[in-house]
Parts: structure tokens; sequence; C-alpha cells
């Protein structure tokens, strides 16, 4: 199984521009709006960005954990992953599930253990699930098989290779040729079976409705190390993140991620042993907050055939079409969690 780059069509759409304004001299067999019917309908947007591709994408996405400990960052494959849920995985202390589908990138990690309510969240997407180790909870899914997925657990040293420039648990890595074996190994199915229902708009589509937010910080608690900042840049239209100070950047090659979107949603919590493992209803709804196009807008969510999608007034809400990190956060009723916005 073989992945590769997917072009954007950014070529192709310049050229579309250039057919109406760049020349004025055509041949009698040319016909300014044949060729862009041709080129508009050689787009394929990507199903979890809304990014205009050349070919459409037909792999499955891949699910995997990441961990966000101090000590792991800066990750590696991050700038890639379409999106980015954020969950807690005890007390403050927060974890990475990363859908990878547009890009497989060289390398994914660190990798860490699963919880139940990430492999349920692979299931609802029929994502090829990674992670390395688990709790009691999640033990008993993948016991069941209810996904596809490797663990670490029983591949550390072989699909799984530990860094040396860190210790364990922060160094468990799972390389793009071993996420190939992978799938082969355990036979599962290379094809997506399932789409979401989320909803993208271009850029001149942008209606630029609610409150301006130019910087928007979510907290999970006290501990600064778990508090994420966004800056909103107006001529890239994307937003850039940074825990504490420091830029959230991918480790293969120093990319800082960008980001199109910015979710928060509210997720009953609840803490289930002395650990501070939680509990989450991933299925239930509730409400949530967009952040795209430096403005800030109420929203709901629901869990639709699997997926968690944004909606307003019941309908999938438009998001910006590229890449987005999805906070799922307490109930804000009584929580630590905490989400503020300025202009």
């Amino acid at each position: 199984m073989k992945w590769n780059k997917r072009r954007l069509m950014a070529t192709a759409l310049a050229g579309l521009l250039c057919i109406g304004g760049c020349s004025s001299k055509n041949t009698d067999s040319e016909k300014p709006e044949e060729q862009a019917d041709e080129t508009i309908s050689s787009a394929y947007p990507a199903p979890f960005t809304g990014e205009l591709l050349t070919e459409k994408l037909e792999n499955r996405p891949i699910l995997a954990t990441i961990n966000n400990h101090p000590l792991a960052r800066p990750q590696s494959g991050i700038a890639d992953a379409d999106l980015i849920y954020e969950f807690l995985a005890e007390g403050e202390v927060t974890r990475y599930l990363a859908l990878f589908h547009s890009v497989i990138p060289e390398q994914i990690g660190p990798i860490r253990s699963a919880r139940d309510y990430f492999i349920k969240m692979a299931e609802g997407m029929d994502a090829f699930y990674i992670a390395h180790g688990y709790s009691p909870d999640a033990k008993k899914l993948l016991d069941d098989r209810v996904v596809d997925q490797v663990n670490g657990m029983q591949y550390d040293g072989t699909l799984f290779e530990r860094s040396t420039d860190r210790r364990a648990p922060h160094n468990s890595y799972i390389s793009k040729a071993h996420i190939e074996q992978a799938f082969e190994m355990t036979k599962a199915s290379e094809k997506i079976s399932k789409m979401p229902v989320f909803s993208f708009l271009n850029l001149d589509e942008r209606d630029k409705i609610g409150e301006i937010a130019s910087s928007v910080t979510v907290a999970y608690g006290s501990n600064p190390n778990f508090a994420s900042t966004y800056q909103y840049d107006e001529q890239a239209n994307r937003y850039y993140r940074s825990v504490n100070g420091i830029d959230t950047v991918d480790k293969l090659n120093e990319r800082r991620v960008e980001l199109a979107n910015v979710l928060v949603m509210e997720l009953d919590h609840k803490t289930v042993d002395r650990e501070g493992r939680q509990a989450i209803d991933i299925h239930s709804g509730g409400k949530a907050m967009l952040f795209h196009d430096g403005i800030a807008k109420p929203i709901e969510w629901e869990n639709m055939d699997g997926f968690l999608t944004p909606l307003e007034q019941g309908l999938p809400v438009n998001l910006t079409a590229g890449k987005t990190w999805i906070h799922i956060v307490p109930t804000m009723s009584g929580s630590a969690s905490s989400v503020t916005f300025t202009p």
C-alpha cells in the first residue's frame, strides 16, 4: 500500500483565472467556458479539509494517539494532520488524536496509549487506529477487535521504533513504511468506507459573520503547559498555535502548524479512577464554538454517523477549507476549562 502527496489545485485554479483575464487571444478550437468547466470538474475536495486536490482521495483515514506531555514536544507529523482532536487523558494532561488522510507523513509520534473514547472515535469513522499501550477499558475494546489497529505493546522495537533523544514513554514512533506494513499484517481494508458530512467554503464565499477574534486561548485548567493560544494571521487567513509561549511546530521539518479552523466542543466528562482517567460522552451532542476567518461564533455539535460534526441551526456549519484543531473540553458548567478570545 502506497500513499502519495496530492497536489493542491492552486496551479489549476490560477490557470482558470488567467483564462478570463490574462490573455485576449483564443484559438478557434478553444472555448474559455469549456476550459473552465473541465478545470472545475477535475478538482476533488478532500473530505476532511475541503481543499481542492488533483486526485480523488480513496485511502482509508488513520487515527493516531499522539503524546502531548511537554517532554514529548515537538511532535512529529502533526503539521500534516487533517484534523487534530485534543482530549483530556488524565487530570489536566491532554493527548492528541490526529487524523491523517490527505497526507501520511514519513513519521508520526511520539505515539501514546489508547483510551476507550479514542477507540470509539476510530470505530465511528472506520479509521485504522494506532496507539502504544492502553487503559483497562481500552484494552477490552481492542481485545474485542472493534477496530482495525496496531499497538506498540505488541510491536515495540519492530513496527514501533524508539528514538534515542528522549526517554520512554515519550519516544515511541511509527513510520509511514511501517504503517503500510501494519495494514498488510492485519489484512485491514485500505479503502475509505465512511465520509464525513463536513461543509467547507472557499475564500470568495466567506461570510465573516461573528465576533472579531484575532487571539484565542483554550485552557484545560491552571497548568500553562496545557493551555493553547491561537493567533490569527489575516493575510494568510490561518491560525498559528503556541503553548506556554512556545510555537507548535512539526519536529520533522520545523514547520509551524497552520490551521484554518479552531473548534471547541463541550462533552460530558466523568473521572473514573484514581489516576484521573476520564469517561467522555462522544455521542450526545452539545454546545461548541467555532473560530475561523478571524471571527468567533457559537454553534453546536452532533455525532453524525460516527463523526463529531459542527452544526449551525441544525445543518453542518460552513468551515474554512484547510486543517482544523478540535478541543474536546468538559461541559463548561463547573469546569476548570476556559475559552477566551480578544479582538
